[in-house]
C-alpha cells in the first residue's frame, strides 16, 4: 500500500459509530470517538490536530464522517476523502437503515468502501487535488474550525496518539517483494544483455582464428 496518510475513518450517527476501518492498531478510534461527543450538530467541518497528526470531521444531516490523517497529508486529501465517503454513504443507505442502524452493524458493509476510498485517495493525489480546487471554485467554502485536540477534549494532561505501524508492515513487505521481483527482472535482461555480448565477441573471435588459419575457408 505503501506510505499511508489516511490512518483511520469511520461513520456515525451523532455519537453512534455505525462503521469504521483502519490498518493500524492504537488509541486513534478512541479518540476519535472521544471528539464526536464535543462536534457541534450542525453542518460543518472541523479538523483537530493531535501529534502530527490531523483528525478531520465532515457533519452534514445528522451523520459524521471522520478519517484521522498524518499531518504532512494536508487539509485536500483527507477532506476530499470524507466527501467520497459522505457520497458513497448516502447512496447507499440515504433514507435507510442508517438512521437506526446500531453501533458497528454497518461496518461489514461499509468498511470495505471506506478501506477503497483510503487507497484511491492515496493513490490519485493528483486527481484529488485537482477535484478539490475546481469544488473550491465554483462553491462557497465552509467553515472549517481547527484546534488542538486537547482543548476541545477539555484535558488538562497531554493526549498522545499511539499508532501502531507494525500492521503495516505487511503492504510496506508486499511493495519490497514487487520491488524485488522488478529488480531481479532488470537483473536478468541485463545478464541476457552481457550473455548475448560475450557470445557476439566469442562467434567473432572464432570467426577471425578460422580465417587466419584458413583465409576465405580454402584449406
Amino acid at each position: 500500500m505503501g506510505q499511508q496518510k489516511l490512518i483511520y475513518s469511520l461513520v456515525a450517527r451523532g455519537t453512534v459509530v455505525l462503521a469504521d476501518y483502519t490498518e493500524f492498531k492504537g488509541n486513534f478510534s478512541t479518540i476519535a470517538s472521544q471528539c464526536l461527543q464535543k462536534l457541534s450538530a450542525s453542518n460543518n467541518r472541523f479538523t483537530y490536530t493531535c501529534d502530527d497528526h490531523t483528525f478531520n470531521y465532515l457533519v452534514e444531516n445528522g451523520f459524521t464522517y471522520c478519517v484521522v490523517a498524518v499531518e504532512s497529508a494536508g487539509r485536500q486529501l483527507p477532506i476530499a476523502f470524507l466527501e467520497r465517503v459522505k457520497d458513497d454513504f448516502t447512496k447507499k443507505y440515504g433514507g435507510g437503515k442508517a438512521s437506526t442502524a446500531g453501533p458497528n452493524s454497518l461496518k461489514k458493509e461499509f468498511g470495505p468502501k471506506l478501506k477503497e476510498q483510503m487507497q484511491y485517495c492515496v493513490d490519485h493525489p493528483e486527481e484529488i487535488n485537482q477535484i478539490a480546487k475546481v469544488k473550491a471554485q465554483v462553491s462557497e467554502v465552509k467553515g472549517v474550525m481547527m484546534q488542538n485536540i486537547e482543548k476541545v477534549l477539555d484535558r488538562g494532561e497531554k493526549i498522545e496518539l499511539l499508532v501502531d505501524k507494525t500492521d503495516n508492515l505487511k503492504s510496506q513487505a508486499q511493495d519490497f517483494r514487487k520491488q524485488g521481483t522488478k529488480m531481479k527482472r532488470k537483473m536478468w535482461v541485463e545478464n541476457m544483455k552481457i550473455k548475448l555480448v560475450v557470445f557476439g565477441i566469442v562467434t567473432l573471435l572464432a570467426l577471425l582464428v578460422a580465417l587466419s588459419v584458413c583465409p576465405k575457408f580454402q584449406c
